[in-house]
């Protein structure tokens, strides 16, 4: 009878050790899917060969206006300024013009930071930083390849501002800062701004951009400098206005760690994000 009991308690011990390991695993693994990541593709083959458009192209952004795709990059002191391409597959690209082309445009001195481009209601918009003078401006163009207009400006802080329209129409910009403003586009009149998110602790943030999917509003940005330690991060809400939530297996992109310290390519960071014609 004692030797019953005694393998009885023994059993009972052992499915309850087996329950909380069960559960301790639970707690700190994400059994639950990441609604950051990504579905993995093993099968997918790839076909092209990076970089799509080698050179000093650095601080890409890109937009989609039906099955065509547009990108432009930072340029620093070069003038002409933020060259435009074009491409049906995000693989090939074709420059076709300049959004800084006219002297007059920045007629003070010319020293071009990360720009972003997206397009509204018919129009392009280029919105970047003059570091030399003049701070924070956009210009527009109904035809990417220009003519483009005179610049507008905008008195936000910091540096890499972002153009993001909501569903209602109202315009918003953002800075490297992470303040918000609703902005008047005909006139550059910002509204009283908010702080809505202090990144994740990288220095040097850089190149914010805003995103609205199924209802979330998705506030991504380089953080870590633009050395080794260049990342990028994101975090998510479900109004605007904050607040941003951390998406816990930040950096979505990097090559800081130990996957990515064998790469020819450091300093990974400062994206934009596109969704393709197909849905991708």
């Amino acid at each position: 009878m004692n030797k019953t009991k005694s393998n009885s308690k023994a059993g009972l011990k052992c499915i309850m050790l087996f329950i909380a390991l069960f559960l301790s695993f639970n707690l700190f693994a994400q059994v639950a899917p990441n609604p950051f990541a990504k579905a993995p593709e093993p099968e997918a083959t790839v076909s092209y060969t990076n970089p799509v458009l080698p050179g000093f192209y650095s601080d890409p952004s890109v937009c989609r206006v039906g099955d065509d795709y547009y990108l432009i990059t930072s340029t620093f002191e070069y003038f002409p300024g933020v060259p435009i391409f074009h491409s049906k597959d995000l693989v090939n690209w074709q420059q076709i013009g300049h959004c800084i082309h006219r002297k007059e445009q920045i007629p003070n001195g010319l020293n071009i930071f990360a720009a972003t481009l997206r397009y509204h209601d018919g129009t392009f918009y280029m919105i970047t930083t003059n570091i030399t003078g003049g701070g924070n401006f956009f210009v527009t163009a109904t035809n990417p390849a220009g003519p483009w207009s005179d610049p507008i400006w905008v008195d936000v802080p910091g540096i890499d501002p972002d153009l993001f329209w909501d569903e209602d129409g109202k315009a918003y910009i953002i800075s490297s800062p992470f303040i918000l403003y609703e902005v008047d586009l005909k006139t550059g009149k910002l509204s009283e701004g908010k702080k809505v998110w202090n990144g994740t602790g990288g220095r040097y943030a850089e190149g914010p951009h805003i995103y609205k999917k199924d209802g979330w509003y998705y506030l991504m940005a380089a953080e870590g400098g633009t050395e080794e330690a260049h990342s990028e991060t994101i975090a998510r809400s479900n109004s605007i206005w904050g607040p941003y939530i951390d998406n816990p297996a930040n950096p979505i992109l990097t090559h800081c760690n130990a996957a990515g310290q064998g790469k020819p390519i450091q300093g990974i960071g400062h994206a934009d994000i596109i969704q393709a014609h197909d849905n991708s």
